[in-house]
């Protein structure tokens, strides 16, 4: 086993000449011709002694044991004496050298060279040359010295480093290569760490290198750098695993770290601001088996669709364990190249990476510098994502106070974390943002906290009392568990709580104009208006005490969207009051929350219009002839639309209707039935308000003859009966055919026809006497509406 040796002086050594040196006992030769690398020192002196026991090839002067030499030993064998020498030969890459020693990478031009003899006969020739900072030894032992292997001890500032079993017959060859550093050796392909991000390394080559780790790097084990950095990114800003910074100008999603089919977005959005952006929420999409999982606000965290219930103890899915505590949520990748695990709690995500370095990551983690546009990622962007939006700066902040507050991180106890975790970037993070936006919902304390988790993770230090010092609060996530719709986010109410407020972006159309929500959405027979819930919020409004005119009707609230519905219809009016005049017909409610009990409340009252404002029907005639049998047509009168159908029957029933072939005899009995459809009879109701004939097609022609008035039969015609006028969306009535005396031709029935808003304590039905006067308990309704009028002619 090698060991790794301080060097001491080296010793005094006399020079000889470059000429043939032989050798009994001692032999001392310059090698200037030819030096020798030998672990990592080039010497140009070879020394060798025979001693009772031992051969012995050293470079620092002779062998005695004890020495601080660098030598190579064999036991002596038959070996009586032999000769040193140097020869000129070149040796390029191909050579016996390199095929016997294929990590040798230049070339030779000399090689310096011991012979040994047992009497005349060759017991053992040893060949050292040097190929660049490498060294090589090829040995070959004969009979004459040993027919068993023969070992050889290496050893360093006399210290054993190797040994090699050397066999007769054969040529051995031996890498005598090494580097030396701080009077250390260090062998090819082995280093150290003389600090935390110094290494020390021997190539393959032998070469020595001592170049410092790479930004985001440490040393580890034998002198490796590998990655070891944190990527952290809060509200617009992120810093990449190397320190440097760049900032999200938009509203787009971006992606953070793809590797080993494994990628990581992170999407923006707006919260007070419209013109500042907040890291939202991440998303860890995985090509196999090609899911999703999404890290939220409040910690939720959803695969795919399905919501996943979290605790400390980390659970597996799809090679991700993710758990969840009091400070969020930590998702990491059990199958990657790299030990990868990333933090999110709602506003700021962290991602720890170790393993092989030299490699650039793909995304704004991995360098920051590349084009946004490269990294952008469309499946995740709104498609006005990159709107540019401008507000007025907040007079209210004072970027120097602000600034004094982000340069904490300069101070005690955050200096401890300097060596390894840079804090200009977070500093840069911190007063780019609140130097424009308010230091509300935590972000005093936000840019700190992501900065001493940054140096936890990446130097195990761990902070002390920089809470205490920074007056920032034990380590919570921010609005944990609590859920915002797509266009809300968690903020710090007036009662110290938390709620879900509306982003500026969305919440500018409804602030602009003063409202909490849409318009009321008017129909013929309901309507329906919406409130958005974090409008509400923001007003300490709780949308479960509002109710409209009755109490009973409450708003209903999407849980996804927060949105809260009112509605009524003519099935539940809701306390809706009807007022109508001759040109609009008004239903009339209100959104409240007047039923607080106690007599004080400290919320703000509410009384929101929720009103349908309508035309009166406009006056629509409608002529047909008998000889057509019926005529339908379509009105649309004001916000109703219906068809009316008019036709003449022969019977009381209604079954038998008048044909153009049929023969009606003077005083036969006809029956009119003026019927709708598409009415809503809760709402109306038909009042057929006066009939009469005259003898020509205009309805005030010479001659007229009424048949009904005001709603009722003429009492002066006993053949005229009225039917279900006014009660419902169809009436019809009865009278004996006559014509006009004197007269030849035609016959003009007209009638006057009102739609009557039905109305709470009111009736639309005329009130008629019949035989005898009856008495009015209810106040008729339909006067006051604008008549249409209906003609039909019979062929006489």
């Amino acid at each position: 086993m090698l060991l790794l040796l301080l060097l001491l002086s080296l010793a005094t050594v006399s020079h000889v000449s470059a000429a043939r040196v032989t050798f009994t006992t001692n032999a001392t030769a310059n090698i200037n011709a030819c030096p020798v690398a030998f672990y990592g020192q080039v010497y140009k002196t070879l020394y060798v002694n025979l001693t009772d026991s031992n051969v012995a090839f050293c470079f620092k002067g002779p062998y005695r044991p004890g020495s601080k030499n660098d030598c190579i030993l064999l036991p002596k064998g038959a070996v009586t004496r032999g000769y040193l020498d140097t020869a000129q030969r070149t040796y390029r890459p191909g050579s016996h050298y390199h095929r016997g020693l294929p990590q040798l990478t230049g070339s030779s031009t000399c090689e310096a060279y011991v012979v040994t003899l047992n009497g005349n006969s060759r017991a053992g020739v040893f060949y050292f040359a040097q190929f660049g900072e490498q060294g090589a030894l090829s040995a070959r032992l004969y009979s004459a010295w040993s027919s068993s292997p023969v070992e050889a001890i290496v050893q360093v500032d006399d210290v054993k480093v190797d040994d090699w079993k050397m066999i007769p017959g054969h040529t051995n060859y031996t890498d005598i290569s090494g580097c030396r550093h701080s009077g250390a050796l260090f062998l090819p392909k082995t280093g150290k760490c003389e600090s935390e991000d110094s290494p020390v390394t021997c190539n393959a080559s032998a070469v020595l290198n001592t170049t410092p780790c790479g930004s985001g790097e440490i040393c580890q084990g034998d002198g490796q750098c590998v990655l070891n950095a944190t990527c952290t990114v809060t509200g617009s800003t992120v810093i990449d695993l190397g320190g440097k910074v760049v900032s999200v100008p938009d509203r787009c999603a971006y992606t953070l770290m793809s590797e080993s089919g494994v990628h990581l977005q992170a999407v923006f959005q707006d919260r007070r601001r419209k013109d500042v952006r907040f890291l939202d929420h991440v998303i860890l999409h995985l090509n196999n088996p090609g899911v999703n999982f999404h890290l939220g606000q409040g910690g939720r965290v959803q695969l795919n669709d399905t919501k996943l219930s979290l605790s400390s103890t980390p659970v597996e899915h799809h090679g991700v364990q993710l758990s969840k505590d009091q400070t969020g949520v930590t998702a990491k990748l059990v199958h990657s190249n790299y030990n990868t695990s990333i933090f999110f709690d709602g506003y700021t995500a962290q991602i720890h990476m170790t393993g092989p370095s030299g490699k650039t990551l793909w995304g704004l983690c991995g360098d920051s510098s590349r084009s946004l546009g490269d990294m952008k990622v469309s499946a995740y962007s709104s498609d006005d994502c990159e709107d540019e939006h401008e507000e007025a700066a907040d007079s209210q902040i004072n970027c120097k106070t602000v600034t004094e507050r982000c340069n904490l991180l300069k101070e005690d106890p955050f200096t401890s974390c300097h060596k390894r975790t840079n804090p200009e970037p977070f500093i840069t993070a911190c007063t780019n943002t609140l130097c424009k936006y308010p230091a509300v919902d935590g972000l005093n304390c936000q840019f700190l906290e992501a900065y001493a988790r940054a140096c936890s993770l990446q130097s195990k230090v761990t902070l002390e009392d920089w809470r205490s010092k920074a007056s920032c609060p034990s380590p919570r996530a921010f609005c944990q568990d609590k859920f915002c719709s797509a266009h809300e986010f968690c903020a710090e109410d007036i009662s110290g709580g938390t709620s879900c407020y509306c982003r500026a972006i969305f919440g500018s159309k409804y602030r602009s104009t003063n409202t909490f929500g849409e318009p009321t959405v008017c129909n013929q027979s309901s309507a329906s208006l919406t409130l958005v819930g974090c409008l509400l919020e923001e007003k300490s409004i709780d949308y479960s005490a509002l109710h409209l005119n009755d109490p009973n009707c409450r708003g209903q609230q999407d849980s996804k969207t927060h949105m809260v519905t009112f509605s009524f219809n003519s099935s539940n009016v809701c306390g809706t009051v009807v007022k109508a005049d001759s040109k609009q017909v008004v239903y009339k409610n209100a959104i409240m929350n007047r039923d607080s009990s106690g007599p004080i409340t400290r919320h703000d009252q509410v009384n929101i219009d929720f009103s349908c404002f309508y035309n009166q029907p406009d006056i629509e005639t409608v002529a047909f002839k008998i000889k057509d049998s019926s005529v339908v047509e379509e009105i649309v009168s004001g916000a109703w639309k219906y068809t009316l159908t008019m036709k003449a029957y022969t019977d009381a029933g209604r079954t038998q209707a008048v044909e153009s072939s049929t023969e009606i005899q003077l005083e036969e009995t006809i029956w009119v039935e003026l019927k709708t459809d598409g009415l809503d009879d809760k709402l109306v109701a038909v009042v057929t308000d006066s009939c009469w004939a005259t003898n020509e097609a205009s309805s005030s022609g010479s001659l007229r003859y009424d048949l009904i008035i005001k709603g009722c039969s003429n009492p002066a015609d006993q053949t005229v009966k009225v039917q279900a006028n006014g009660l419902g969306t169809s009436n019809y009535f009865s009278f004996n055919m006559f014509q006009f005396s004197g007269k030849s031709g035609d016959v003009y029935l007209h009638c006057k026809l009102n739609l009557c808003v039905k109305k709470k304590n009111s009736t639309c039905a005329p009130s008629c006497s019949g035989g005898k006067r009856g008495r009015r308990s209810v106040r008729t309704t339909y006067e006051d509406v604008n008549p249409a009028f209906i003609t039909m002619a019979w062929t006489n």
